[in-house]
């Protein structure tokens, strides 16, 4: 998709432009040619993110809250569909606004999509999964979700946002797609989002203790926010409706990945343990084969390297 070609799109409209993986996709986007509009109310988004695209001849940007009605004045050929918040510590500080981005904003996006005639694609979660029973986790996979408990407000949203997107695309036609995206790290991420590669640098850069939550021995996979980007407009790109798993199959422990942030870093920072939230899940690992046969997608960072230049990304936060 180089930008010496015809954009594969026109004009896309990305809900929560300016959250962590909203913005990259507003710069990759931008830097194939398409135009791009940027809807975010900046509850967890950061206008930081989009700074440098505000002076691009192709960027708009419109401030609302996605989950009352809105409209854009040219009508896109792309929806992406992220807006939420995204993180425990956002989703458990803001429970009613991701429950209410997950409804009334997919809904709303997708009748945005469906008006203009465009390809939507809904930014779903492997916590759709909640703590698997099944593992690594397919898509065939229905999960294994407390409805009720504190994580709830955001996994039920996801699952919800997918019912709605899938009866849409059946009831009505709308050409849409889900995809499941996994732990994605990399620059731009806030430091106090209460994920483990933000925190665990946060602290080793500062040598404060890295707080590991239980024994340390629960598993997440770790995606590069380039790959993730990637494989998400692979997935527009191909038609498919989904839901395909985005994510990389490399599997490590927190108490290794804390272990790795603080060789990394050079940091002198010990490691100490804390509680574990309520529900939080013990292992986490895509099967991606459906996207690597379908979309030809598979991660092509390798977990140093993106550790690496989100490190290097924070080290200069730090000293601005």
């Amino acid at each position: 998709m180089g930008s010496s070609h015809a954009p594969r799109w026109k004009h896309a409209v990305v809900t929560g432009g300016a959250g962590f993986v909203g913005s990259h996709l507003c710069s990759a986007l931008l830097t194939a040619g398409t135009a791009v509009t940027c809807v975010d109310d900046f509850s967890t988004g950061r206008p930081e993110n989009i700074s440098e695209l505000g002076d691009h001849p192709g960027f708009s940007l419109l401030e609302t809250n996605v989950s009352r009605p809105f409209t854009i004045r040219t009508a896109p050929d792309l929806v992406l569909h992220l807006a939420s918040p995204a993180s425990p510590a956002d989703y458990l500080r803001l429970p009613l606004h991701t429950l209410e981005a997950g409804s009334l904003g997919t809904r709303n996006a997708l009748e945005l999509a469906h008006r203009s005639g465009a390809r939507f694609v809904l930014a779903s979660t492997s916590e759709v999964y909640g703590d698997p029973q099944e593992h690594p986790q397919s898509e065939r996979y229905w999960g294994h979700v407390n409805p009720v408990g504190p994580r709830s407000v955001y996994d039920e949203a996801k699952r919800f946002g997918e019912a709605l997107t899938s009866a849409h695309a059946s009831a009505l036609g709308t050409d849409a797609c889900i995809v499941r995206l996994f732990n994605t790290y990399g620059p731009r991420m806030r430091g106090y989002d209460g994920r483990a590669v933000p925190t665990f640098i946060r602290q080793a850069l500062a040598g404060t203790p890295l707080s590991v939550t239980g024994d340390g021995l629960q598993t997440r996979s770790l995606c590069y926010v380039e790959d993730t980007v990637a494989g998400i407009l692979a997935a527009a790109d191909h038609g498919m409706r989904g839901p395909v798993n985005l994510g990389n199959p490399d599997e490590l422990t927190m108490l290794e990945l804390a272990r790795w942030i603080v060789e990394l870093t050079g940091s002198s920072s010990e490691i100490t343990f804390i509680e574990r939230p309520t529900d939080d899940p013990t292992v986490r690992c895509p099967d991606i084969t459906l996207a690597r046969d379908k979309l030809q997608w598979e991660p092509r960072v390798a977990a140093e390297d993106g550790l690496r230049r989100t490190i290097a990304w924070f080290r200069a936060e730090s000293d601005d």
